[in-house]
C-alpha cells in the first residue's frame, strides 16, 4: 500500500512507397516492441475483522461512504454533487486502517499550485486525489504552501469538487494567450488547419450546456503540420487540473486555459501516443465513475462491513 500523501509524478510520419527497388533490403523484421506491463486490478488485504471493527472511526467513516454511495445511485444522476465525509478527527490508527481497507484504483489527481506557463497567479494551496479500489470513492487531500494537511475528505461521486472547481477557475482567470496578447498581424509560418480548429472549439463552448454529449476534437486523424500542433498546443494552452488514468497504458488528462476545454492524450502500454484529442464537456468521462460504477462499489464495500460485523 502507497502512503496517500505521495505525490506521483503524471506518468509517426509515415512516407510510403511502392515499386521494385523500394523496399530496403534488411534480414529478418523490424516489430514494435512488445508491452513490457499493464496496470492489473488487485484487492486490498484487509486485516483481520476484530482489528477493523476495534477502530471505531474508521468503521463510521466507511459506514458514511456506504450511505453515500447508495443516496447518490439512487438520485440516478451521474453529476450529481460529491458526498463529502470529513476525516479530521479520525486517530492515525484509524487512518491509517482506512488507508488499508481503500487501498488506491486506476485514477490520480492533481490541482497544482500554478500554471506551467506562469501567466495569473493561482492559489498558494494544492489538491491531491486519488481513487480507491471502490471507484467513485476518492481521497481528497487539500494541501498547504508547505506541504502540510489542511483538509482530509473522503468525496463520493462522479468526479471530486476540487477538479471541477479549479478547471472553471481556470478558463475564467487565466486567458489564453492568442485573447490576451495583442492580435498577431499575421499566423506563424506553415500553420494551416489550427485556426479553424480553434473557431470550432469557441463555437461549441458556447453551444454547450450541462447535459450535452462532449464535443471532441480528434488530433491524431486530423492533417496537422509540426506548425499547426505546435500554434494549437501554445494557444490553448495548459491549466493547474492534470488527471492520470491508469490500465492498460495511461491517459493523461489536463484543463487548458480556455473555458470547459480539456485536453486528452492516451498511451499504449509502451508509452506511445496512440490518441490525442480536445474535449468541450464538464469533464472527459474517462475520469468519471459511472452510476454503474457507484452500484458496484455500494455493494462491494457492504460486503465489507458485513465481514466486519459478522458474528
Amino acid at each position: 500500500m502507497h502512503a496517500p500523501y505521495a505525490n506521483k509524478a503524471f506518468p509517426i510520419p509515415l512516407v510510403a512507397a511502392v515499386g521494385p527497388g523500394s523496399q530496403p533490403e534488411e534480414e529478418g523484421f523490424d516489430y514494435l516492441p512488445m508491452p513490457k506491463g499493464m496496470a492489473t486490478y488487485h484487492p486490498q488485504v484487509l486485516p483481520e475483522p476484530e482489528v477493523l471493527a476495534a477502530q471505531q472511526g474508521c468503521v463510521r467513516a466507511l459506514r458514511e461512504t456506504l450511505a453515500a454511495l447508495r443516496a447518490l445511485h439512487a438520485s440516478g444522476l451521474a453529476a450529481a454533487p460529491t458526498k463529502v465525509i470529513d476525516l479530521g478527527e479520525l486517530t492515525d490508527d484509524d487512518r491509517l486502517l482506512l488507508n488499508q481497507v481503500l487501498g488506491e484504483g486506476e485514477v490520480a489527481a492533481q490541482v497544482r499550485t500554478t500554471f506551467p506557463v506562469p501567466q495569473v497567479a493561482a492559489s498558494a494551496n494544492r489538491v491531491h486525489v486519488q481513487e480507491s479500489v471502490f471507484a467513485g470513492v476518492w481521497r481528497v487531500l487539500h494541501l498547504g504552501a508547505e506541504g502540510q494537511v489542511l483538509r482530509d475528505r473522503i468525496e463520493v461521486g462522479a468526479v471530486p469538487q476540487p477538479l471541477l472547481d479549479a478547471a472553471a477557475e481556470d478558463g475564467i482567470r487565466a486567458p489564453a494567450p492568442h485573447e490576451a496578447a495583442q492580435p498577431s498581424p499575421a499566423l506563424p509560418e506553415g500553420v494551416m488547419n489550427a485556426p479553424s480548429l480553434l473557431a470550432e472549439l469557441e463555437q461549441q463552448r458556447r453551444l454547450w450546456k450541462p447535459g450535452d454529449a462532449p464535443h471532441v476534437i480528434n488530433l491524431t486523424l486530423l492533417p496537422l503540420t509540426p506548425a499547426d500542433s505546435e500554434f494549437l498546443t501554445e494557444q490553448v494552452g495548459e491549466g493547474r487540473v492534470v488527471i492520470l488514468s491508469r490500465g492498460y497504458g495511461n491517459c493523461r488528462i489536463t484543463t487548458t486555459r480556455l473555458p470547459r476545454t480539456w485536453r486528452v492524450t492516451y498511451f499504449n502500454s509502451t508509452d506511445i501516443n496512440i490518441l490525442d484529442t480536445l474535449e468541450v464537456c464538464r469533464v472527459p468521462e474517462v475520469a468519471c465513475a459511472s452510476l454503474e460504477d457507484l452500484e458496484d462499489s455500494a455493494q462491494r464495500l457492504a460486503e465489507v462491513l458485513d465481514w466486519v460485523e459478522a458474528p
